[in-house]
């Protein structure tokens, strides 16, 4: 093993079978000759019992989209005309995309999950909203005529400002 090792991962690997069978090292003693913890030289040797050889590609590398709801490909097609109408000036209007998407998967799905999977897209909130829906314009102009600092008697300070004769 350790003459056919082509990379410095395939040499720990060979040394972390052959050091305890053949010298009688513990693991932390091996740990420490191949300059990996304790627990990496236990997954190498446990990998190699499994006949699995550290780099070979068999073992799938971390990552990828292992919770999705819709693949790639299903995504963009269920956004499809949502995106055409928004590049032609339209609006994404993200409550008629969740429900599509729900109807696509046949159950509810969270609102972030539209935003990461618009996100996803190369999409983002394009129109902001000009005002709350619950806003009252009526009130909040009273509110300014009526605040503190444009009543007369009022001063930033606190103080009162001497009257001009």
């Amino acid at each position: 093993m350790i003459l056919r090792a082509k990379t410095i991962e395939e040499l720990r690997q060979a040394q972390a079978v052959v050091l305890p069978l053949a010298h009688g090292l513990s693991i932390e003693q091996t740990a420490k000759a191949i300059g990996r913890s304790v627990a990496w030289t236990c997954r190498l040797r446990n990998r190699f019992l499994a006949g699995e050889t550290v780099g070979d590609g068999q073992r799938q590398r971390p990552g990828g989209r292992r919770r999705q709801n819709l693949s790639i490909e299903r995504e963009t097609e269920v956004l499809a005309p949502f995106l055409d109408r928004a590049q032609n000036g339209g609006i994404l209007v993200v409550p008629q995309i969740k429900a599509e998407l729900e109807a696509a998967l046949g159950r509810t799905m969270a609102l972030s999950s539209v935003y990461n999977l618009l996100h996803r897209h190369g999409w983002r909130k394009l129109a902001p909203d000009k005002r709350h829906p619950q806003s009252d314009p009526v009130a909040q102009e009273a509110w300014k005529k009526n605040s503190p600092r444009h009543l007369p008697s009022s001063s930033p300070t606190g103080r009162r400002r001497p009257r001009s004769s």
